[in-house]
This record gives C-alpha cells, sequence and structure tokens, in this order.
C-alpha cells in the first residue's frame, strides 16, 4: 500500500463532506461562517478522521455513517486546534501554514468558531447515529465516548496539565500522561466509533483501543520532536514554541534520541495490537509507520 496515497484520498473524500456540512461563507451571520470554514477547510492531514474510517474497514465495515461520524471528529480535532492557538493558551501565530484563526478574525470570533465547530460535531456524531445502518446503541456509544474523551478526563484534562505544568518541577511518568490525554484520547477514540459503527466485536475493540492508545502516544512524541528538529515550512507551525514556554515535552526533558526511541516502542506495541486482523487494517498498519517518520 501506497500510505500517503491512500491517506490523501481519505482525506480528500473528508475535504469534500466537510465542504457540504460546513455553513456557506454567506449564510448569516456570515464571518462566524467565514471563520469556521477558514479553520477548518485550511489542509492538515485528516488523520484522525482517516482512522474513524480505517478501523470501520479493519472489521470489515464503512458506509455513509462512518464518513459523517469520521467529519464530526475532525471537527472537534479542529475546534481544539482554534482554542489551543488562543494568546491565553499556546499563543500561536501560524497553523496549518497559515495565520491562526484569532489573528485573522479576532479573539472572540476565534472562541465562538471553537464553541460552533465542537457542538457542530456533535451533531454529526448524533446524525452518524441515527443512520440505517446503525444500531441505537451503538450510536449512543460513540456519543458518549467522543464526549468523555475530549473532556476532563481525557483532552481538556491533558491541556489543563499542560497549561499549568510549564515551568514547574515534574515527575518523569507525567509527561507520557500528558500526551495520553491530550493527543492520546482523541485517537483512541477516533478508532473506537468507526469500530463500533461498524460493529466491531468486543474482542476486535479491545485490540483496536490498544492500537488507538499506542499511536497516540507515538504521534505527540514526534510531534514534540519535529518542534525541535522540523521545519515550518513542512510543519506549517512555529519551531520551537516547546522550550521557550518551557513545555514539559518528550524531546524536551529526555532528548530526541530517547524520545525516538519511546514512539518506536509505541508503535511496535501498536502493530502487534493488529495481529490477529487481516488485510484490511492494512491502512491502520501504514498509519503507525508513518506517524514516527513524517516530517509534518
Amino acid at each position: 500500500m501506497n500510505f500517503k496515497a491512500a491517506l490523501a484520498e481519505k482525506a480528500r473524500l473528508i475535504n469534500r463532506y466537510l465542504d457540504g456540512y460546513l455553513p456557506a461563507e454567506l449564510a448569516p451571520p456570515g464571518v462566524i461562517h467565514q471563520a469556521m470554514r477558514y479553520s477548518v477547510l485550511s489542509g492538515g492531514k485528516r488523520l484522525r478522521p482517516a482512522l474513524v474510517i480505517g478501523a470501520a474497514e479493519a472489521v470489515g465495515g464503512g458506509g455513509e455513517e462512518v464518513i459523517t461520524a469520521a467529519c464530526g471528529i475532525e471537527l472537534i480535532h479542529c475546534y481544539s486546534l482554534v482554542h489551543d492557538d488562543l494568546p491565553a493558551m499556546d499563543n500561536d501565530d501560524l497553523r496549518r501554514g497559515r495565520p491562526t484563526s484569532h489573528k485573522v478574525f479576532g479573539e472572540a470570533i476565534a472562541i465562538l468558531v471553537g464553541d460552533a465547530l465542537l457542538t457542530f460535531g456533535f451533531e454529526l456524531l448524533a446524525r452518524a447515529g441515527m443512520g440505517g445502518g446503525v444500531t441505537p446503541e451503538a450510536g449512543l456509544r460513540v456519543v458518549a465516548e467522543v464526549a468523555a474523551a475530549i473532556g476532563t478526563y481525557g483532552m481538556v484534562g491533558g491541556q489543563t496539565l499542560d497549561v499549568t505544568t510549564e515551568g514547574t518541577a515534574f515527575e518523569p511518568k507525567m509527561i507520557e500522561e500528558i500526551h495520553r490525554l491530550k493527543t492520546g484520547a482523541l485517537f483512541e477514540a477516533s478508532v473506537r466509533s468507526g469500530a463500533i459503527l461498524a460493529g466491531a466485536t468486543e474482542k476486535q475493540l479491545s485490540q483496536l483501543t490498544r492500537y488507538a492508545r499506542e499511536i497516540g502516544l507515538a504521534f505527540q512524541i514526534t510531534d514534540d520532536v519535529l518542534d525541535v528538529t522540523g521545519e515550518t515550512s513542512k510543519t506549517g507551525k512555529s519551531i520551537g514554541s516547546d522550550a521557550h514556554k518551557k513545555k514539559l515535552s518528550y524531546a524536551g526533558v529526555f532528548g530526541v534520541p530517547a524520545a525516538h526511541k519511546r514512539a518506536g516502542e509505541a508503535v511496535d506495541a501498536a502493530l502487534n495490537a493488529l495481529g490477529d486482523f487481516g488485510e484490511n487494517a492494512a491502512f491502520l498498519r501504514q498509519a503507525a509507520l508513518f506517524i514516527i517518520t513524517r516530517e509534518y
């Protein structure tokens, strides 16, 4: 499999659906809809929604409901990026190679954009759960799991630890905890959502959960490394911001070689978790390898 081509194909599909789901720029009140489209349709790998689809494929499923749920999760991810970039959070000027939302539309609109994308994301998740190929139980389960993954025991909790530990003394295990919550929780929810909507067995769901947990950690560790060794022209965001803000990062605390080693271990564990899956899980396997070799 040519993974980059497969990811690009899934990204094109997701972008087409996102373009159709998002309100038109001129729909009143225009500025919020312009800002929403700017924040979402600005590029990006679309890795999380691709993993929703890939997980469904791994258990032999798919369909419109899975794509709709994938779009909902991408909107939720985009909300988190808009809010992360705000001056009170990471205060970033660049995202995906363009000025961040608050730089273009102002802080107030950026906050409202995040609110709108989060809300609309759950609307799409609910719509997916009402599709003809999904049981009501599976639909409700996905909504509940995504909500938990981005709350105080997931993404928001990880972000809270991230901003409150800047420049402080720490336990080494705290870094991995932050990564698993801040980034890994939504990866896990993405994979589980696709699998649940496609009718995965509990054994399959358990195996895919282990896979997702490990690639989520590997992804954030690789982000840490790219913040040290990457290029803005490739990553689309400022380099060296973790050190400048005294954030806890794997690369900053343990060094780049140790970070690479830990990310590799996580990917090995992810691949082992897919041992019982056949060719249907080829995209997931290649995604794990891509995560630690990417330059953006």
